[in-house]
C-alpha cells in the first residue's frame, strides 16, 4: 500500500486551497490577488509579476511599476478585465490599486466563499481517501492483502485523512479570522 502517494495528493488539495485563499482580499492589500492576472507582452500572455515590480506602500494600496512604461495601458486593461474589485489608477510611472475598507456584509460574503473553498478541499481529500481504500480492497480481492491488513490500511488512510482535514480547517479558520478583523 502506497501511503506516501495518498499523503501527497491530500497535500496538493491543501496547497490548492492556500493558493485560492491567498487571492481573496481581506481588507489589506495583498499582492497575491494579482497572481492570476496576465498581460499581453510582445504577443505572449505574461504574468503581471514578471513584467514589473509589485509593492505595498500602504496597508490598503498596491503599486505596480512596470519595467517597460509602454505596458501601463495593457496592465490597466488586464486589471479591469480581471474584475478584482478595484479600479487601477495610472499615474504615468506606475499603477496604483487602492482597496476600500470592507463593510460587514462583504466580510460575511467573503467568509462564506472561504468556507466553500474549504469544503471543496475536504471533498477532494475524502475522494483521495475513497480511492486509497478502493485500491486496498482491490489488493485484498487479488489475495495480495489479508483481511487484517485491509483493516489496518483503512485505519491508516483514515488517520491521514483526519490529519489533512484538520489542516484545511486550520487554514480556513485563519483566513476567516483575517477577513473578520477590522
Amino acid at each position: 500500500m502506497e501511503y506516501q502517494e495518498i499523503e501527497d495528493k491530500m497535500q496538493k488539495a491543501v496547497d490548492y486551497l492556500c493558493d485560492e485563499l491567498a487571492a481573496i482580499r481581506a481588507g489589506r492589500a495583498n499582492p497575491a490577488i494579482l497572481n492570476k492576472i496576465t498581460v499581453e507582452y510582445y504577443g505572449v500572455q505574461t504574468p503581471l509579476n514578471q513584467i514589473g515590480a509589485i509593492s505595498v506602500p500602504e496597508a490598503r494600496q498596491i503599486l505596480i511599476t512596470p519595467w517597460d512604461r509602454s505596458l501601463l495601458g495593457a496592465i490597466t486593461k488586464a486589471i479591469q478585465v480581471a474584475e478584482i474589485g478595484v479600479n487601477p489608477i495610472n499615474d504615468g510611472n506606475g499603477i496604483r490599486l487602492t482597496f476600500p475598507e470592507l463593510n460587514e456584509e462583504r466580510r460575511k460574503q467573503i467568509v462564506k466563499e472561504v468556507r466553500s473553498l474549504g469544503e471543496e478541499a475536504k471533498v477532494a481529500i475524502r475522494n483521495v481517501r475513497r480511492d486509497g481504500i478502493d485500491d486496498a480492497k482491490k489488493l485484498k480481492n487479488n489475495n495480495e492483502m489479508t483481511e487484517d491488513e485491509l483493516k489496518g490500511a483503512e485505519e491508516k488512510i483514515q488517520k491521514i485523512t483526519d490529519k489533512y482535514t484538520n489542516k484545511v480547517e486550520t487554514v480556513v479558520a485563519d483566513k476567516e479570522k483575517e477577513v473578520m478583523e477590522v
